[in-house]
């Protein structure tokens, strides 16, 4: 028990990167092994012998505990394949791992995207030392759009005089 308490399941979910779907899979799983690790434990503190001697001197019917002692002394219990719930543990594993695998792929892949966006913005210059060039040049659709917007005579920009105001009077 001691070796339970010292795991933080929540520090090795976040370090493993799994999904919420694994996490939760884990967690039923561990609840399930918990229950079978408490149910066995309540078995194993019940008494398995029968006092027969007791019943005989309670009941008349000495019929009743011959029959009860034959069938006890005659029971073999029965042993159960468990092949199949092993190969249903071994595919949960392979399918979490499988998961694990993806997420850590995926996680990687845009830890690459994040660390390439954060040099690009480490080395892009301040935005008030570009010219417009260097905005022409980075978004092609700006010049087509101005030059459209000049042909038909538009000298103004649609929206701006409702959000930055009329300044023409001053």
């Amino acid at each position: 028990m001691a070796s339970k308490a010292a795991l933080d399941f929540t520090k090795i979910y976040s370090s493993l990167g799994l999904g919420k779907q694994s996490v939760a899979q884990v967690q039923a799983f561990r609840k399930r092994a918990e229950d079978a690790k408490r149910a066995l434990t309540l078995l194993k503190d019940q008494p398995t012998t029968v006092d027969f001697a007791h019943y005989e001197s309670i009941l008349k019917n000495k019929d009743v505990v011959n029959q009860a002692k034959k069938i006890i002394n005659e029971f073999k219990p029965v042993s159960y394949d468990v092949a199949a719930q092993l190969k249903a543990i071994d595919a949960f594993e392979a399918k979490a791992t499988e998961q694990a695998e993806a997420t850590s792929a995926k996680i990687q892949a845009e830890l690459k995207d994040l660390k390439a966006t954060l040099k690009n913005i480490e080395d892009a210059r301040p935005f008030d030392q570009l010219s417009v060039d260097d905005v022409v040049a980075a978004r092609p659709e700006i010049a087509k759009t101005v030059e459209e917007m000049v042909k038909k005579g538009k000298w103004t920009t649609p929206g701006y005089d409702e959000k930055f105001g009329n300044l023409s009077a001053i």
